[in-house]
């Protein structure tokens, strides 16, 4: 390895692991995998922590909440189903917990950006998570090492070596569409300041959270606003995920519906071109009825971001989507061995679905504990770590499960933020009783065999209810899980009698 220096805590050089990013997913990670004794360096781009919330979002208040004041102290477990934005230490580093909250300028429980910035800072700092910052990754290659293939990483500090290699890059590089003349107006990271837009008509290419939170925006400042793409807007009360249109950007929906100045528009952007002082938009609506020439002072794509992977689909990474984000297998592993995800690229990983309902995975929320599980299996996988697995009686397995689908320290919060993603898992022991081991890809435990036990999860029914699904694998296969009733407390500790019978009729079936 080479020598670490107090000014460069990673010159160039071999490493046994080699993360990339110093956003929420690569410091959650780093922490981590130190906390597991894997040596590691990680590479940053960037001046200090914070990933993209260095610059964004453009408006500066975040869509996740911290709630300062909750039915959970800040410093405890249960508090991480409050507080979206924290990253998440381990036991006895208690004084990490909850740190965002500490970082924030009362005027919303939603942060502001620098408030965002402030509270991963914070966390680095206590912490002390070392970075390379200033160091950006330029290039990459594979080559043949004496213990297999070797990922090259080629920075402007120099060439890095390691046989595992974790990118936390965010989906942050802007998106355009072949759209003729959408190359010449500014992207949603590019826009003016609001007051900018007074007494202007403003015209906005995309109508998904990032199209609306800038609406919302204007509506103090612009003339008239119109927002168009070719599929219908659709809010977070009707899909029940975070692909919808958040409620805190709801108001233009209002002002449409009222007459209020703001234009909602089905219709696919045939052409923007330069008029005066200004641009025409002209568009087919998506109806078939016809289409219009919108004029208007300012025009934004608000057209969505990918992934910044430079040359790795060149090296055989296969990407998926507008977005380009990496394929991934449960564990957050690329179509190239020894190439990992995390953050919110790591929603590459799709999971199960169920009931269409994606993960939080593009959220710090979600991504923090994919980044805690990736640790974990990259420390057992490459690095041989061996994990403290204590067996427990089933009786005992049934009522932890169901303290922790209720909101009980533990891994009760991972399972409530990663629904129908990430599984609490026991596998039955010979000798009798369960073996705990811990959280894993729901995903990989139902398809990746293993032996007899359980993955318990939670789950949103197609009516937005939230109801516990624990899977059974009974001879290396699982069917349909077996599911409990909703609680609108949440708390479905009083069904025991009810999941130890259905879970143990097919464990012995």
């Amino acid at each position: 390895m080479a020598e670490l220096t107090a000014d460069n805590p990673f010159p160039p050089g071999d490493y046994p692991l080699v993360v990339v990013g110093s956003g929420p997913g690569g410091l959650q990670l780093s922490y981590a995998l130190r906390r597991l004794g894997v040596e590691h360096a990680v590479l940053s781009a960037d001046e200090g922590p914070g990933g993209m919330f260095r610059k964004w979002p453009i408006l500066q208040r975040m869509l996740s909440w911290t709630k300062p004041y909750a039915p959970a102290d800040r410093r405890s477990l249960q508090y991480e189903r409050y507080d979206w934005n924290s990253l998440l230490p381990g036991d006895g580093d208690d004084h990490l917990r909850g740190l965002q909250a500490d970082h924030m300028d009362g005027a919303s429980h939603f942060p502001a950006r620098a408030d965002m910035q402030a509270g991963l800072e914070a966390f680095a700092e206590a912490a002390a998570i070392r970075v390379s910052y200033g160091c950006r990754w330029e290039s990459t290659a594979i080559e043949a090492g004496p213990g297999g293939d070797v990922v090259v990483l080629r920075t402007s500090g120099g060439e890095y070596r390691a046989p595992v290699v974790v990118f936390a890059v965010g989906v942050a590089e802007p998106w355009r569409p072949g759209t003729p003349g959408i190359e010449d107006v500014p992207h949603y990271g590019e826009m003016k300041p609001v007051e900018a837009y007074a007494g202007k008509d403003v015209f906005i290419v995309g109508k998904k959270n990032s199209g609306f939170e800038i609406a919302n925006g204007l509506l103090h400042h612009a003339r008239q606003v119109v927002l168009a793409s070719p599929s219908p807007a659709r809010t977070f009360a009707e899909t029940h995920n975070l692909v919808g249109v958040r409620a805190r950007y709801v108001q233009p929906f209002e002002d449409n519906l009222l007459g209020g100045g703001v234009f909602i528009v089905n219709g696919t952007i045939d052409s923007i071109s330069r008029r005066g002082d200004g641009h025409r938009v002209n568009v087919s609506y998506s109806d078939g009825s016809g289409g219009h020439a919108f004029d208007a002072d300012d025009v934004i794509a608000a057209t969505g971001f990918q992934a910044p992977l430079k040359d790795l689909p060149a090296l055989g990474v296969m990407t998926a989507g507008q977005s380009a984000v990496p394929v991934q297998t449960p564990f957050w592993e690329a179509t190239v061995p020894g190439i990992y995800f995390a953050g919110t690229i790591s929603q590459g990983a799709q999971g199960m679905r169920r009931n269409g309902v994606p993960s939080n995975s593009g959220a710090v929320h979600g991504a923090r504990y994919n980044a805690q599980v990736l640790a974990r299996h990259i420390a057992e996988v490459h690095f041989g770590h061996v994990p403290d697995q204590p067996v427990r009686s089933q009786e005992e397995v049934y009522g932890r499960v169901l303290d922790e689908l209720s909101g009980a320290p533990g891994y009760g919060a991972a399972l409530f933020h990663q629904r129908s993603y990430l599984a609490r898992v026991f596998e039955v022991e010979p000798g009798g009783g369960m073996r705990d081991t811990g959280i894993q890809p729901l995903q990989h435990f139902v398809d990746g065999g293993g032996p007899d036990g359980i993955g318990a999860t939670l789950e949103t029914g197609a009516d937005g209810r939230l109801y516990p699904a624990v899977w059974v694998r009974r001879r290396g296969s699982c069917k349909d899980p077996v599911t409990l009733n909703p609680s609108p407390l949440f708390d479905f500790r009083d069904q025991g009698s009810q999941l130890a019978a259905q879970v143990g009729a097919t464990l012995e079936s």
